[in-house]
């Protein structure tokens, strides 16, 4: 027995340990993507503008590389490694679930907390666009470096480029389950390559070792001034993708993520811009794309295709986070809803928003036709992602101070250290608006105006909705008192508010005259919490003999389904028959008035926004032939 015991323990051990290194690998794949492709051309970006040549030269080289190597120290590993990584909302990361986990620790809906936590959603979509144009461009634009045939290559750059995102955005609608599984072990592939490159080069010139030192890069900064700025924000490039970390949190866990960065994202990366840096000290002229001058001409072709998968799959991780991103505001109430499709029968993050994908696709394409290359696409890079990581900052503050209870001194500097970093960055990528970085920030401000448009546009219509309704309580008086015919049968009404009486309620009294035999109020609530046990989903308050009301709970990070929903109520005593049940719907038409609080135009676009949302019927998956709509008309 004792012997058996053991063997139990230790294969239990093993599939622990098993899982953990398989999550790691997986890591590996979906969440450092994007940083993993930064080496393609974050030093060229960086170097651009830089002096070339002499001691001058020199020292941009070792300012730079040092720049970088203290940003993935101090961004990457001490403040989302360390640190933001703490921060989880039942083990989800990301804006949408930091500013839901700061909302909670302050115990109320702070307005600022509420809008800080808007605007990293809507920078999230910048960077969402970018990425895809960036990395596949960059990857694609080392077909000019061929052996031999580069130059003759050169026209086809572009369409070969938009010839691949097409088809990466096009197969989105089959999931990615089917080539998931080959994300990590392409990517350590691409890891692997990353450092073997480095290492080949830093033989090139071994003093390129000292840009360890930070002091290089601090003296490059105070002795370039403006440009030195500039120059900055091209070393940022070589962060961009640790928000991902966070934002992947609930799909891989803290320990392999860490696991990852520490023991192949992180040396892979340093030995690789090292090495880049020794190649350009030794030839200065490969400065103009010093990563395709480090590949071995036998070696060529293959690192360019393993290139191009690396930045397919970062295109991949963006592309899914945006449709993750999508449902969590949608369950928090920031967007209208949306046609959010399952990929997949057993994994739940696997979901496609065909609006968003095609939205996506536009965005990309138009960036490629505007920018042509990924030098000019890389001046538009970064502003978002830098905004969002300051926007990170400012909802760690209030989780330091409420949810760990921290004095102030202690959350007021810990997000003051972190805030320097990002405001510098801030700083030196706002520099880069006249040279494109307009465009995340146009893209993102017109995001916030429909969350913040839809936000408000739904309380005015709630609170309006509330002022000229029946309570609940009163309506069952009035029923008590005169009673309406009976129909055999259970009518399900939906509301956002179930302590008044449903449109479609007060309409079915009026028009139908009838009352059926059992009648649920039903309301569906988003939490503040990415996920629901069964147990805790359905609650149910008796209001009389007529009237039952449920409430169903889902969190941000999933999917309404109201038949599976109400199937749960049999467990607590509600039984019906889902196909004998009639759901009754109220479809309000809004007309716009001025009278509202909101400008006229916020008004139209608020209408445009409900006119376009996805249809309850398909949204709350409600059988379509049970379901009864009964329309209004409400002024807002």
């Amino acid at each position: 027995m004792a012997e058996a015991a053991m063997s139990s323990d230790e294969a239990g051990h093993a599939h622990r340990k098993e899982s953990f290194w398989a999550l790691t690998l997986g890591s590996i794949g979906v969440v450092f993507g994007d940083i993993g492709t930064s080496p393609l051309y974050a030093m060229r970006v960086a170097l651009d503008r830089a002096p070339a040549g002499g001691a001058a030269g020199e020292a941009a080289v070792l300012g730079v590389v040092s720049l970088i190597t203290w940003a993935l120290i101090l961004i990457v590993t001490i403040k989302y490694v360390v640190f933001l990584l703490r921060a989880d909302n039942k083990g989800e990361g990301g804006t949408l679930a930091l500013m839901a986990l700061a909302q909670r620790a302050i115990g109320h809906r702070s307005p600022w907390v509420f809008v800080i936590g808007v605007i990293g959603a809507a920078l999230f979509y910048g960077d969402g666009v970018l990425t895809p144009a960036v990395s596949v461009m960059s990857a694609v634009e080392g077909l000019e470096r061929a052996p031999g045939v580069g130059h003759l290559l050169h026209p086809f750059i572009t369409p070969i480029a938009i010839a691949i995102l097409a088809a990466l955005f096009l197969v989105q609608s089959r999931g990615t389950a089917s080539v998931g599984r080959f994300f990590g072990p392409v990517t350590l592939v691409w890891f692997a390559t990353l450092g073997v490159l480095g290492l080949l080069h830093i033989s090139d010139d071994p003093s390129i070792v000292r840009g360890l030192s930070p002091h290089y890069g601090a003296v490059f900064l105070a002795t370039h001034g403006v440009l030195g700025l500039v120059i900055l924000g091209g070393v940022f490039l070589a962060v961009t993708g640790a928000e991902a970390l966070y934002a992947d949190m609930g799909h891989f866990g803290k320990g392999p993520l860490r696991a990852a960065w520490a023991l192949v994202v992180l040396p892979c990366l340093l030995l690789n811009y090292f090495g880049q840096g020794a190649l350009v000290l030794a030839h200065p002229e490969a400065r103009v794309n010093p990563f395709f001058e480090m590949i071995p001409e036998a070696a060529f072709w293959p690192v360019l295709l393993l290139a191009t998968a690396a930045t397919i799959i970062a295109s991949q991780a963006v592309i899914t986070g945006a449709f993750s991103v999508t449902q969590q505001a949608v369950q928090l109430g920031l967007f209208p809803r949306i046609d959010i499709r399952r990929t997949s029968e057993t994994q739940a993050g696997q979901i496609f928003v065909p609006q968003v994908n095609i939205a996506l696709l536009v965005g990309v394409l138009l960036l490629i036709f505007m920018f042509r290359n990924s030098t000019s696409l890389a001046a538009a890079y970064g502003i978002a992602v830098t905004g969002a990581m300051l926007v990170d900052t400012a909802l760690f503050y209030v989780i330091i101070r409420y949810l760990w209870r921290r004095p102030l001194w202690q959350a007021a500097g810990a997000a003051a250290a972190f805030g320097v970093i990002d405001v510098i960055f801030v700083g030196a990528n706002l520099l880069k608006i006249p040279d494109g970085a307009w465009a995340p920030l146009v893209l993102g401000a017109g995001l916030l105006v429909i969350m913040i448009t839809w936000t408000r546009g739904t309380q005015t219509l709630a609170e309006k909705t509330r002022r000229d309704s029946v309570p609940m309580a009163e309506l069952s008086e009035i029923l008590r008192a005169r009673g309406p015919h009976r129909v055999p049968g259970t009518a399900v009404f939906l509301t956002s508010d179930p302590e008044i009486a449903p449109v479609a309620l007060m309409h079915n009294l009026k028009h139908n005259k009838v009352l059926h035999e059992k009648n649920i109020i039903l309301s569906v609530n988003a939490m503040e919490i990415p996920r629901l046990r069964d147990e805790d989903r359905v609650r149910i308050e008796p209001i009389d003999d007529d009237f039952k009301k449920v409430i169903v709970s889902y969190g941000f990070m999933e999917s309404p389904n109201i038949p599976k929903a109400l199937g749960l109520c049999r467990k607590q005593g509600l039984k019906f028959d889902i196909m004998a049940t009639s759901f009754f719907l109220g479809r309000r038409s809004v007309v716009p008035s001025p009278q509202s609080g909101m400008p006229l135009w916020q008004d139209k676009l608020f209408i445009f926004l409900m006119k376009n949302a996805a249809n309850p019927t398909d949204f709350y998956r409600i059988p379509p032939g049970r379901v009864v709509e009964l329309g209004t008309q409400v002024t807002v």
